[in-house]
């Protein structure tokens, strides 16, 4: 078993005249948990859509479980392949959940997807205690869900297929704070129980603290700062990294005087 399940080296992704993503190198180790900081346009997002293939790097290389990514796949038996290395959780699990089924048959379907000749009854079972929800909603269609259990639903399907990472793309930015600390408590006791490998990405510095070993912070396009989280947070060494503290709300804030720090960087 390789020491990392995500190895990511130098990736770039250009667009024109605009370096999205600009020479980005990370890792993430069995079971730990890497959060990508930064403000919209710093290219997180986009480093995140090439680790999960929905987008191609120009240059640089993306290893997972010790395997390097395929730039392009073939056939639907290698795109089935490469989604069950990595998958994704979006910020709103509601636009990527077919609204006409329960959230169990979206279990079914999913572990039909990619399982076809098992029985897949007890492990709609498991995958829905792991993820803490009933019966009652596991049998109610999507839009009978609340926020919370619908991002349960999303983790369970991502977790069905037995990804090495799991990318999580925003995933609690959309629900009230005390849904986010279930969600996240959920995230953490998963992580306890499996060797899966998490990649947060999110602008919120509390989720950071709360949930990942690492951390690197993204401008522009290439990574400005990195090290382990406590640290980081606790001691920045970079003049954006400080700022991006410092725009946090809180008393004595002066949104002011953030705005003309940001203009002067």
């Amino acid at each position: 078993m390789p020491e990392h399940v995500l190895e990511v080296t130098d990736i770039r992704r250009a667009y024109g005249a605009v370096r999205a993503v600009d020479g980005v190198s990370f890792t993430v180790p069995e079971g730990g948990s890497l959060g990508i900081v930064g403000e919209s346009g710093s290219g997180k997002t986009t480093t995140a859509r090439i680790v999960v293939g929905l987008e191609q790097a120009d240059e640089g290389e993306v290893r997972v479980r010790g395997r390097a990514r395929p730039r392009r796949v073939r056939g639907r038996a290698q795109h089935l392949a490469r989604a069950r290395d990595v998958q994704m959780v979006f910020q709103d699990p509601y636009l990527s959940l077919d609204p006409r089924i329960s959230a169990q048959a979206v279990l079914r379907e999913t572990l039909r997807l990619h399982f076809p000749h098992t029985d897949h009854t007890r492990r709609v079972t498991e995958l829905l205690d792991q993820v803490g929800l009933g019966m009652r909603a596991a049998e109610a269609l999507p839009r009978h869900l609340s926020g919370g259990q619908r991002q349960r639903i999303a983790i369970a399907r991502a977790l069905a297929v037995e990804p090495a990472v799991l990318v999580l793309d925003e995933s609690v930015a959309a629900l009230d704070v005390s849904v986010q600390a279930q969600i996240l408590n959920l995230l953490a006791d998963i992580r306890e129980q499996t060797s899966i490998g998490y990649l947060f990405i999110t602008h919120d510095l509390g989720v950071v603290r709360r949930v990942t070993d690492e951390v690197i912070v993204m401008r522009h396009g290439a990574v400005v700062e990195s090290g382990a989280t406590a640290e980081v947070l606790a001691a920045p060494q970079h003049p954006y990294t400080r700022l991006l503290l410092e725009s946090v709300p809180r008393p004595g804030w002066d949104p002011e005087r953030i705005a003309t720090a940001r203009r002067a960087l």
